[in-house]
């Protein structure tokens, strides 16, 4: 059984950072790929950015290219998000998901496992 938790969200202000966590816990972490997702109030998910089984293959939302850097360490189990130069849109609940493949996909249906999500504020 796959059980991944987000950690790291918070308060931040407009061009302020954050960095986020995700912990997976089973056998497969370095087998899968993995994806950052966000859900702001009234919105539908969307995706932010993936990588591959060993990282080198990333695909980011155009929004948050230049701006944000996801990184994972198979010897830890853990995904990150780096975000930079954070932005009021950038608003949301973020959700770190596997999929059970070696690239990642920008289809939230495409991930067979998904964390609780992290609340992500940035004021103005």
């Amino acid at each position: 059984q796959v059980q991944l938790v987000e950690s790291g969200g918070g308060l931040v202000q407009t061009g302020g950072s954050l960095r986020l966590f995700c912990a997976h816990s089973g056998r497969t972490f370095n087998v899968n790929a993995m994806g950052w997702f966000r859900q702001a109030p009234g919105k539908e998910r969307e995706f932010v950015a993936t990588i591959s089984r060993n990282g080198d293959d990333r695909d980011y939302a155009d929004s948050v290219k230049d701006r944000f850097t996801i990184s994972r360490d198979n010897a830890k189990n853990t995904l990150y998000l780096q975000m930079n130069s954070l932005k009021p849109e950038d608003t949301a609940v973020y959700y770190c998901a596997s999929r059970e493949a070696y690239v990642g996909s920008r289809l939230a249906p495409d991930y067979s496992y998904w964390g609780q999500g992290t609340q992500v504020t940035v004021s103005s």
